[in-house]
């Protein structure tokens, strides 16, 4: 461990040079990372909130944006500065049993996550296209794997940036004009915070929370920072950064990470209005099939259920890789693998196998109990807020550390917003689980 550090140390700094590029070119891991937030678990979250509370939850939204700012950039710095992933900086910096445990959580969060992804996926399809739901399931499933084990990487990230598009349709459906909301009560909701004590608000807030700030995307977009500094050459491998990480790549990467989070918010506002608009308004506050999920863009007419198809499908595309993904990255961090998307498949096997292993448990899930898609949607985020806050308390060790992130440890605004973040995630974890010891279901 001394030798690594010395030799980090040792690397020149290179000069401080004004980046020229735009905003949108020099948007990456930040981007991909927000578009991923809005994956079909959060879809099914923000639409369950929006038809059964209406606009209750507004107010979660306002409150999560500078908390998951926080969070993603304490990632992408420990990541900009390392070299190295989230794995490899607690490999390297804490004991076995720490980085174990942090392997376990995420891997069961993760492929519970590709398990529900998956199945509102096919879903979705079958509602439109018809054919039997497994057929779906299997080929969304080796379409998925396909795509990120044999596409380049390149290629790949450009990919992953264009499919978040399809997520505007809930912004266009609520913004078209026979389409009513009450505004200023939308504004007494986002600033006013309101509480209730029902299992199936506090279950819906976890789950919020959960499918915001979720821990695939702590390792996901690290992993693309550490991969894209090999592509751009300043680094010749996962740790082996060839020169000191300058104040301007960290104010892009923050930059970046800003855009992604502030994106991935806005539809997520989008998508828990068009549900409070044209769900909860009629009376129909309980979802559980796509088909239900769907009528939330009912005002776009019948290319709705299209729409929602897409979105569905686009944002499983995108996310299951990420999921899958960040899996895999964390994996071959501690075991000592290579591994990379820029990397062949004879190259990094573990990383692949490890990759397409976590699809295809998730894919199995699907046949071994069945449950509704919604319903396991929003089981998922909720297992995702209870993942979080242990990790979160990681992450802050990681970035007061001076040992890893050398002078660029975290600032009074990080270290609160963080503190905040792990606190109302674990409150809402404990209140989930004493309904749950009372019996109460959900």
């Amino acid at each position: 461990m001394t030798t690594k550090v010395r030799q980090n140390r040792s690397m020149p700094a290179s000069p401080e040079q004004p980046d020229h590029q735009p905003l949108w070119k020099r948007l990456g891991p930040g981007l991909i990372t927000g578009a991923s937030d809005d994956d079909p678990t959060a879809v099914g979250t923000y639409s369950v909130a929006g038809a059964q509370f209406g606009y209750g939850l507004l107010w979660l939204f306002p409150a999560m944006l500078p908390l998951m700012i926080a969070v993603q950039e304490m990632c992408g710095r420990i990541a900009t500065i390392t070299g190295k992933g989230l794995a490899a900086a607690i490999k390297e910096h804490y004991s076995p049993w720490l980085l174990w445990g942090v392997v376990i959580l995420l891997f069961g969060a993760n492929v519970v996550n590709v398990w529900a992804d998956l199945n509102i996926m096919a879903a979705s399809a079958q509602m439109l296209f018809g054919l039997p739901f497994w057929v779906w399931l299997t080929v969304i499933t080796a379409l998925t794997a396909a795509l990120e084990v044999f596409v380049p990487y390149r290629s790949y990230v450009r990919y992953l940036k264009w499919l978040a598009l399809s997520l505007l349709a809930y912004i266009v459906a609520a913004l078209l004009p026979g389409v009513h909301h009450n505004w200023p009560q939308i504004a007494r909701h986002l600033f006013l915070p309101h509480w209730s004590q029902s299992p199936e608000y506090i279950l819906t807030a976890l789950s919020l929370l959960g499918g915001t700030i979720s821990p695939y995307l702590f390792f996901w977009q690290a992993a693309e920072i550490v991969e894209e500094a090999v592509e751009e050459g300043k680094a010749s491998a996962p740790g082996r950064r060839l020169q000191r990480a300058t104040q301007q790549e960290i104010r892009s990467m923050r930059a970046d990470t800003i855009v992604g989070m502030l994106t991935s918010q806005t539809i997520a506002f989008f998508i828990l209005l068009c549900a409070a608009a044209s769900l909860h308004a009629r009376g129909l506050t309980h979802i559980n099939t796509a088909q239900e999920a769907a009528r939330a863009l009912l005002p776009l007419g019948k290319a709705g259920y299209r729409l929602f198809t897409l979105t569905i499908v686009a944002s499983g595309m995108l996310t299951v890789p990420t999921l899958a993904g960040s899996a895999a990255y964390m994996l071959s961090e501690a075991m000592g693998w290579r591994y990379g998307l820029y990397r062949r498949f004879n190259r990094a096997r573990g990383f692949y196998l490890t990759l397409a292993g976590v699809i295809a448990v998730g894919y199995a899930l699907n046949f071994v109990h069945s449950i509704s898609p919604i319903k396991g949607l929003l089981y998922a985020a909720a297992l995702n807020g209870v993942v979080a806050p242990p990790l979160i308390v990681l992450l802050l060790w990681l970035c007061n550390n001076p040992t890893v992130v050398k002078k660029r440890c975290n600032g009074l605004l990080s270290n609160l917003f963080g503190g905040l973040t792990t606190v109302l995630m674990a409150i809402a974890a404990a209140l989930l689980f004493w309904e749950m010891a009372r019996g109460q279901a959900f």
